[in-house]
């Protein structure tokens, strides 16, 4: 029986790159064995299981057969003659493909630190085409270690896009489609997520909004990026400089899914995008099932980043109608949110990187001058009912003004 550390950390470590989990891998084990050492069986389908004292996860080595679609296809072979090089061989990229020993050294068949020093995302093997759920993994990846240099293999993409051809994608579940996506917003760089399924044509099969977009024109006095597929990409990517939230980065993407469904004789123009856009979050979202409090942003965002983008331009009480709208009385912190996401729309044009935002200032001066205002104040003036509510907005509207 030998155990390695195996996959992330092992990658991670050769990348001199923080990693929280660890991964084992034992040969020459069998699942007996393993409870009789005080290990709690966890997999259902291979053998997985939690050291007793770590609880970190310690998988026997297996190799798999596909005999069926989807990443779920497939039949685990697991014994005690199943060596490291085969168990290594089944993993999607060589990156992924490292093992080390209790004592540090290194085991690498498939070559897996070459590509680490070329910044080089390459499949293991051809098996790597057996399992749909790779295209997003690598993807992932991808936006992972952007910002080290890294590309994705020129024979891995076309493998890629024989895969999003070959409707394999198709019997991806929803929960896996977006614990990718999610974990794409955690890395530096999630634009990169969206362009590298965009350009093996995964993004049209698991994102098809968002691949929507492509091909969309913007008139070039505000939008000198034209195509509407590219602004998404250059917002989603000032998101990510602005906030490490996810849930910002997910609505910074999403804000104008509206534009794909103007009508072409209208193009370039898109008035009332903000709204059209609305039912296409709402159902890419149920789909997906994306948690609520991303959906509920996103919608916020979709909704009114153009009033925000107009701030200077609008009336006290259409400010009030905004703030208002975004609750932001009982959920203060939504309006930072909304207002990144449309600071990175802003900044997410090209030539406009660098350029100020002045409606973020005026709508949290517009915030502050209302918040100061309560309704404990209307009432202690003798107003009851409906009244409070009516008086409260006359006040605030009031206060904005002055402000």
């Amino acid at each position: 029986m030998n155990t390695y550390l195996v996959g992330g950390a092992v990658r991670d470590k050769l990348l001199n790159l923080p990693s929280q989990d660890k991964d084992w891998l034992v040969v020459g084990s069998t699942p007996k064995e393993m409870l009789s050492l005080g290990y709690q069986a966890v997999g259902k389908d291979f053998p997985v299981f939690l050291h007793p004292e770590t609880k970190e996860e310690y998988a026997l080595a297996r190799t798999e057969k596909k005999i069926g679609k989807g990443y779920t296809g497939f039949e685990c072979y697991f014994s005690p003659d199943v060596t490291l090089e085969e168990d290594l061989q089944r993993r999607d990229l060589t990156i992924n493909a490292i093992a080390q020993d209790a004592s540090g050294t290194i085991f690498d068949p498939y070559n897996g630190q070459l590509d680490i020093d070329k910044k080089i995302l390459r499949h293991v093997s051809e098996a790597f085409s057996e399992d749909p759920l790779r295209v997003l993994r690598v993807a992932r990846f991808a936006a992972k270690l952007h910002h080290l240099g890294f590309t994705v293999a020129e024979e891995t993409k076309s493998l890629m896009r024989s895969m999003s051809q070959s409707g394999e994608l198709d019997h991806l579940t929803a929960e896996r489609v977006w614990q990718e996506w999610h974990k794409s917003l955690l890395t530096p760089n999630p634009q990169v997520f969206l362009s590298t399924l965009r350009e093996c044509g995964a993004l049209a099969v698991v994102l098809p909004e968002l691949d929507s977009l492509f091909g969309v024109p913007q008139p070039e006095k505000w939008h000198p990026e034209i195509d509407t597929g590219i602004h998404t990409l250059m917002v989603a990517e000032q998101a990510a400089k602005l906030s490490k939230s996810t849930v910002v980065r997910l609505a910074a993407q999403l804000h104008d899914l509206g534009k794909a469904l103007t009508p072409q004789e209208a193009w370039p123009s898109h008035k009332m995008h903000e709204f059209r856009g609305l039912k296409v979050v709402e159902q890419l979202c149920e789909r997906l099932r994306v948690p609520k409090e991303y959906k509920q942003l996103a919608l916020l965002v979709c909704e009114q980043h153009t009033n925000i983008h107009r701030a200077k331009e609008l009336k006290a009480v259409t400010k009030l109608k905004v703030l208002n709208k975004l609750d932001v009385w009982r959920k203060p912190e939504r309006l930072e949110e909304v207002l990144i996401c449309c600071q990175a729309d802003h900044a997410g044009r090209l030539g406009l990187e660098s350029q100020p935002y002045p409606q973020k200032e005026i709508f949290l001066q517009a915030y502050l001058s209302a918040s100061s205002l309560t309704a404990k104040e209307v009432i202690a003036d003798g107003f009851k009912g409906s009244e409070i509510r009516t008086e409260l907005d006359k006040r605030r509207v009031k206060a904005i003004q002055l402000s």
